[in-house]
């Protein structure tokens, strides 16, 4: 294929390299006469792992050259590589300038140009930024976005040091786009690398690599006051680490990496509390480990909240243990927002098929004797009747017998904090805790009349 790279520094350089590696006729274009020359002499830009090979290949071949012209490499590709800077603001947002002024450059040389082109941006950008992208282009070509041109987000993972390695070996390849014409040409293009090919949505792919190096930064932060806390009980930090990563179904793995509601039970909350007092009584500050319990707080206050907003008195819990398939309700999260509601004077139902009161023994009947007294007055184990009489149901742990709701209750507002449906087309109203709306029904966008509003004190 023919492809144009805009901007020729690091990931620019490096895609350059190795797109022309791959087979494909490569034009870089930079503001930058000397980074122009050092391309056109078959050197790299950059000081990186086998680059220096890879440019000189390239050059030797044909196949990779540069300009500062920009009409110059529209005209000669079909495809445009954005990866120009994004430079951060002094209050800590992106300068996205160089995208905007690259994208009306594009777009002025699209107006001479009669194939479909397809502009993907590789800089890290935050989500919007593509919608921004394809405006200024079409306003700059007159031709209209999916037809004319397509914009894709293609964010790069690659690490400083492996660059070359990590771009032709990915775990997978990320693209984000709302044209299927575009989606082929991306999956033909990455076709030989090895790796999953991901078509998502482009607001997706635009967040993806902000939650990636957050979590890097995370497990760097984690790892490091763990180590600290070993190290002030005498104990080796490595072994601890290199036996905890072993552990690929829990430690290592998907598993709890799901937004929804807070954590509770009787092991998370209590060894992660120990765990703190622990480096609280070798005087360990970690400040990470810290912050757990009050970010798990704070998800319970939002889910409080987003019930509350709703403006509607009678509410129905279904589920009150922490998690579907027990009684357990030791540290359950919902207990703790049913007691917020109570007070708020909401008329609370609760249904739990697990939860029998009169059953109840031992650190269970403690728990609801200290935490709601009244509790055995809200219980019940019909669901029909617990639903039928109240206007907003709230999913908390995915019971099998949960999944027909929206057909069984329609109309209702059903608050989910599980995700309990990947997708959903409900006679009602959704709101789920965590995530953007998923309700395709017009139902959604009807307005809802509060018939309670709680009081702030």
């Amino acid at each position: 294929m023919d492809i144009s790279i805009f901007g020729l520094g690091y990931v620019g350089c490096v895609g350059a390299a190795c797109f022309a590696h791959m087979g494909h006729n490569v034009v870089g274009c930079d503001v930058s006469a000397d980074k122009v020359a050092l391309i056109n002499d078959g050197r790299p830009t950059i000081i990186e792992r086998d680059i220096e090979e890879l440019c000189r290949k390239g050059h030797d071949s044909g196949r990779m050259r540069a300009t500062t012209d920009a009409a110059e490499a529209v005209a000669a590709t079909d495809i445009s590589f954005i990866a120009v800077g994004t430079p951060s603001t002094p209050h800590g947002h992106l300068n996205l300038d160089y995208i905007y002024a690259v994208a009306r450059q594009i777009g002025e040389a699209l107006r001479d140009k009669n194939t479909f082109h397809v502009v993907a941006i590789r800089s890290t950008v935050m989500p919007g930024t593509n919608e921004e992208v394809g405006s200024i282009i079409e306003k700059a070509s007159g031709k209209r976005r999916n037809e004319g041109f397509a914009v894709v987000s293609n964010p790069e993972f690659l690490r400083e040091g492996t660059s070359v390695h990590d771009f032709l070996n990915p775990p997978l390849t990320l693209i984000g786009t709302d044209s299927e014409r575009a989606a082929a040409i991306f999956q033909e293009l990455y076709r030989p690398l090895p790796g999953e090919f991901i078509a998502t949505d482009v607001r997706v792919a635009e967040v993806m690599k902000y939650v990636n190096n957050t979590f890097h930064a995370l497990k760097i932060v984690f790892g490091n006051e763990v180590g600290c806390i070993c190290k002030a009980l005498g104990i080796d930090s490595h072994k601890v680490m290199d036996i905890f990563c072993r552990d690929r179904q829990l430690n290592i793995s998907p598993y709890y990496f799901k937004p929804g509601f807070a954590y509770g039970g009787s092991c998370l909350p209590k060894d992660s509390k120990a765990f703190r007092t622990l480096a609280r009584d070798h005087y360990v500050d970690t400040p990470v480990i810290n912050h757990i319990a009050e970010s798990n707080e704070l998800q319970k206050r939002r889910a409080a909240d987003l019930i509350m907003e709703i403006g509607k008195r009678r509410v129905a819990i279904l589920g009150l243990s922490f998690k579907a398939g027990t009684d357990d309700l030791r540290c359950s999260p919902i207990v703790e927002v049913v007691e917020t509601l109570l007070g708020k004077g909401y008329e609370i139902s609760i249904y739990d098929k697990n939860v029998k009161v009169s059953q109840l023994t031992g650190t269970n009947r403690q728990f609801i004797l200290d935490k709601i007294p009244h509790l055995h007055h809200l219980v019940s184990d019909d669901l029909a009747a617990v639903a039928e009489n109240a206007d907003v149901l709230v999913v908390t742990n995915k019971e099998a017998e949960f999944a027909d709701l929206p057909a069984r209750f329609p109309g209702k507002v059903i608050v989910d904090l599980v995700r309990a449906w990947t997708s959903i087309d409900y006679d009602g109203h959704y709101e789920g805790l965590a995530w953007a709306p998923i309700n395709t029904s017009r139902a959604q966008n009807r307005p809802l009349t509060s018939d309670f509003r709680h009081t702030d004190f």
